[in-house]
């Protein structure tokens, strides 16, 4: 998700200023994307210079209040209703610092592996601790809104611990056969087990 849309989607609710939509940002998304008031108000200029968003005057204490436009409301639901592409999420750093460590020679990718999979191991606990200690059926708005997250969390987590297994399988094996020499010939494959043989040629074509 894009600062600009939760900005968007946030003010799709009704007016807001700088400091109550990063209050209700954060809620909204489980404290799990903290925004510093900076980026808030550049963001805001943005949608105002690209007309997604207005400014309707002050609060009684001084701060700017904006409110969406038209265009801006076309603009949320077009992004809630377009699916996010594989492409469009940030690079995955742990895939890209394991691909590293399997071409860098001297490091121990296993170990590399085992550090990880300790850390993500410990991370799905502590969430799945933060899941138990939650109400089953929040009733709050921005309750329901971080059990979404939480879960999401938990999934991803889980998945990467997955994963985690697979390469240090995947790395195990690499290290115990002998990588072939340049021109080999691929053994050939095994027939499948449920296959079954040949039968016997006739007599006659074996004369």
């Amino acid at each position: 998700m894009s600062i600009r849309h939760g900005l968007l989607a946030l003010l799709s609710q009704g007016p807001r200023y700088g400091y109550q939509l990063r209050a209700e940002f954060e809620s909204s998304t489980g404290s799990t994307w903290p925004l510093n008031i900076g980026q808030v108000y550049s963001t805001l200029s943005r949608l105002e210079r690209d007309a997604l968003v207005t400014r309707v005057g002050a609060d009684e204490e001084g701060r700017f209040v904006y409110r969406i436009t038209a265009e801006g409301e076309r603009e949320v639901r077009g992004w809630f209703g377009t699916p996010i592409a594989r492409g469009d999420r940030p690079r995955d750093e742990l895939s890209i610092k394991l691909a590293m460590a399997v071409t860098t020679p001297g490091v121990d990718v296993a170990q590399v592996v085992q550090t990880q999979r300790t850390a993500s191991l410990r991370s799905l606990q502590d969430l799945t601790r933060l899941k138990a200690a939650a109400p089953a059926l929040p009733a709050d708005q921005s309750e329901r809104a971080w059990r979404l997250v939480l879960e999401s969390m938990i999934f991803q987590a889980e998945a990467e611990v997955r994963w985690l297994d697979h390469c240090e399988a995947f790395v195990a094996r690499g290290a115990s056969g002998a990588a072939p020499r340049p021109g080999d010939a691929p053994p050939e494959a095994p027939a499948p087990a449920d296959e079954p043989a040949p039968p016997a040629a006739p007599k006659e074509a074996r004369r």
